[in-house]
């Protein structure tokens, strides 16, 4: 039980994020009477969060390190609206020992982690010591702070392929896959001087590269009276450069074994730092099923959504419950994954040219709706795509009884989607749907980048045009001397308009 961490009933919290995510967390306050207050730089003004919120400050000018990021600014919200509780979301400050440190300090709830837990699984090295000292599986590499000489050295033990990490990284900066030993010098070169820029901390380490893996995380929940849970895994090894594209909630690749075995140790990993709050245990596993710990997300996740649905648990009120200082209202025993859920990051970026990121004006907007379908979203008709933040304009989650459902209700959902003004990547969602590997479940993490490619469904819609066209021109021809003329129509203007008719002789 971990003492000192300030958990009480709180009635107002600060919301220190934006977006989809802000948004999420302001919902799940109004459902349990908690007052909320929103942070806005100048590119959010008229943001979807801000009219949500209750109360909403300005804290600076659009760049995140002038707003968002800006620890003394958010404090003096919290002071000014009378908060005493905040929210960091994920990404931002999230994940920021600092930040979690100065909350407790100013005498405010953080709905997260303590300290101590952040700064251990926020370094990749006290991050695998610790888990090591739990029983849980690791990826075998090297520690941090060695120099080149000793990396080279190590890498003829670890064996090859291999990857150079940041030790202080994450989201796929300062990492590079090395095939060849030719190759390690400037490898371990090139993430040095990307993980200082990224990160202000250039120590890097050496990891076996696993082929042909999955990543799967596992969901956990701990409260602050020592009980710890989890709430099963999500498939996460649709990614792109790191950065996850799709998710869904269960894994076709897990089985009950192996879900038991991995939640498990997860729950390990999670008591290992005395964890309180929502947690997430990265894994990579093989075509074996051996799982690795990958690291430790200190945080909500974007791709929780999923894991909510086949759980019927709300993990952004359980957050909340949690910093409270209330136990968790069920055990292990009482988790039950019924159905499936599938998830779509619906970004600001273009398919076709390399996904860059676009920014623009959203002109139309329209939603799908219907059975089984979710949107979490911070955006509206009319909002601006601005280029300072992350490229995300919503999640799309559909929930089905199986996953065949699920995968026909997105498919569904998908083509309702409608956005103009702004390029998104909607057709590369629509593409996997219908693509064979997705659909048999025989993907892992470097599918996209290595055997997926937009230029088939050019090729596809080129096809389907032509022939289109050569339809639509062979029917014009036989109808042509076949149409009734405008005088002689018949009294349904309707009919007429709509559509050429034939004369009924």
């Amino acid at each position: 039980m971990i003492e000192n961490l300030h958990l009480q009933r709180f009635n107002k919290l600060l919301v220190v994020n934006r977006g989809e995510i802000a948004v999420r967390i302001i919902r799940a306050c109004h459902e349990l009477g908690i007052g909320t207050v929103a942070v806005y730089s100048d590119a959010d003004r008229n943001a979807l969060h801000v009219r949500y919120a209750d109360e909403a400050y300005h804290i600076g000018p659009s760049p995140a390190r002038e707003s968002y990021l800006v620890i003394e600014k958010l404090l003096d919200v919290a002071k000014q609206s009378g908060a005493t509780a905040v929210h960091p979301g994920y990404g931002f400050l999230a994940e920021r020992q600092a930040f979690a440190q100065a909350c407790y300090d100013a005498g405010l709830v953080f709905v997260g982690p303590h300290p101590r837990a952040i700064h251990i699984m926020g370094d990749k090295q006290m991050a695998r010591d610790a888990v090591i000292a739990a029983g849980v599986p690791v990826v075998p590499g090297t520690e941090p702070g060695l120099d080149d000489e000793e990396m080279i050295a190590a890498a003829e033990e670890i064996g090859f392929p291999l990857l150079v990490k940041a030790s202080a990284g994450g989201g796929g900066k300062g990492m590079r896959p090395v095939h060849d030993p030719a190759e390690l010098p400037g490898a371990l070169a090139g993430a040095r001087r990307e993980a200082e820029s990224a990160f202000g901390d250039g120590r890097v380490y050496l990891e076996k590269l696993i082929t042909h893996a999955r990543h799967i995380e596992i969901q956990v929940l701990a409260d602050s009276h020592g009980n710890v849970i989890h709430l099963g895994e999500r498939e996460c090894s649709l990614q792109r450069r790191h950065q996850k594209l799709l998710e869904e909630s269960p894994s076709i690749f897990v089985d009950e074994s192996l879900r038991a075995r991995m939640g498990a140790v997860a729950v390990a990993a999670a008591k290992a730092v005395d964890y309180i709050s929502a947690g997430t245990v990265e894994f990579l596993v093989d075509r074996e099923k051996n799982f690795y710990f990958l690291e430790m997300n200190t945080r909500l996740q974007v791709e929780h959504p999923v894991t909510e649905l086949v759980t019927n648990v709300d993990i952004v009120q359980e957050m909340l419950r949690i910093a409270r200082g209330r136990p968790l209202k069920f055990k292990q025993e009482d988790v039950r994954m019924e159905g499936w859920a599938i998830e779509c990051r619906v970004n600001a970026e273009d398919p076709f040219s390399n996904f860059m990121p676009a920014t623009g004006r959203i002109s139309t907007l329209r939603v799908p709706t219907g059975p089984g379908v979710r949107i979490d979203t911070g955006v509206y008709e009319g909002a601006e795509i601005s280029p300072f933040y992350d490229s995300m304009i919503s999640k799309l989650i559909c929930y089905g009884k199986n996953r065949a459902e699920a995968i026909m209700r997105m498919r569904r959902a998908l083509a309702e989607y409608h956005i103009m003004g702004v390029q998104t990547n909607i057709p590369f969602h629509q593409h996997i749907m219908e693509t064979p590997r997705f659909l048999g479940g025989t993907f892992d993490t470097q599918f996209v980048e290595n055997e997926f490619s937009m230029k088939d469904l050019d090729a596809r819609d080129e096809m389907e045009a032509a022939v289109i066209a050569a339809i639509m021109a062979h029917r014009q021809g036989e109808y042509l001397g076949q149409m009734v003329a405008p005088g002689e129509r018949d009294t349904s203007n309707w009919k007429w308009l709509s559509r050429w008719e034939r004369l009924k002789r």
